[in-house]
């Protein structure tokens, strides 16, 4: 296959996430992205040492449009933790796979690095110090990652649900029930109420 003459980051990290996109995060390969960019894995090679480095490039790639830049200090630190946590999930939502690697990589991201430097800014201002800080930047960590995945691996819409609507309701009364209810509750609303939720835990 024809190599091209030079690929600059942004080439490879979108190569990448539509190897990601289309396959999966167990699809991407050095060889799946050489394919991708109609080129050889050894001539990839040339550009990136392995896959790990590719993984980097997605994160940054997906990442990087974050806007990191926390409202004014005069807003109710709760909002500006939602604003941030809302541009976080908006990103990440177009390319749920990544979010395993923003796990993996978070200590080398730049994007990640800043998201996270800017709630901790806020958190500061708010009085959060020490042990508290650690636990309330963990928490919502946490909370994003999982409930990102659980929205798009196993939707309150999606068939999980059905089933466990359908179960009988002498042995599993109130998880048949909850599921009943779960269809009609929308994405955002599941997303925010559990944010809403946590927020109000680490208010106390």
């Amino acid at each position: 296959m024809p190599r091209p003459r030079s690929l600059t980051p942004d080439q490879l990290a979108s190569a990448a996430l539509t190897v990601i996109d289309r396959d999966g995060l167990a699809g991407l390969s050095m060889r799946a992205v050489a394919q991708e960019l109609r080129m050889s894995t050894m001539g990839l090679y040339r550009y990136v040492a392995d896959r790990e480095e590719l993984e980097r490039l997605v994160v940054e790639s997906v990442l990087g449009t974050v806007d990191t830049e926390p409202a004014p200090s005069c807003t109710p630190w709760e909002e500006r933790i939602e604003a941030l946590v809302r541009r976080l999930r908006d990103t990440i939502s177009a390319h749920p796979a990544v979010v395993p690697l923003t796990v993996t990589h978070r200590h080398q991201s730049r994007a990640v690095l800043r998201w996270s430097e800017a709630v901790l800014t806020v958190l500061s201002e708010a009085g959060f110090d020490g042990r508290r800080r650690v636990i309330a930047l963990r928490a919502l960590l946490s909370y994003i990652i999982g409930a990102i995945q659980l929205e798009h691996l196993g939707p309150l819409v999606g068939e999980g649900t059905v089933a466990i609507s359908a179960l009988p309701p002498t042995e599993f009364p109130h998880l048949a029930q909850t599921a009943q209810r779960a269809r009609d509750v929308g994405a955002d609303e599941e997303f925010l109420g559990g944010l809403a939720a946590l927020m109000r835990g680490l208010h106390t």
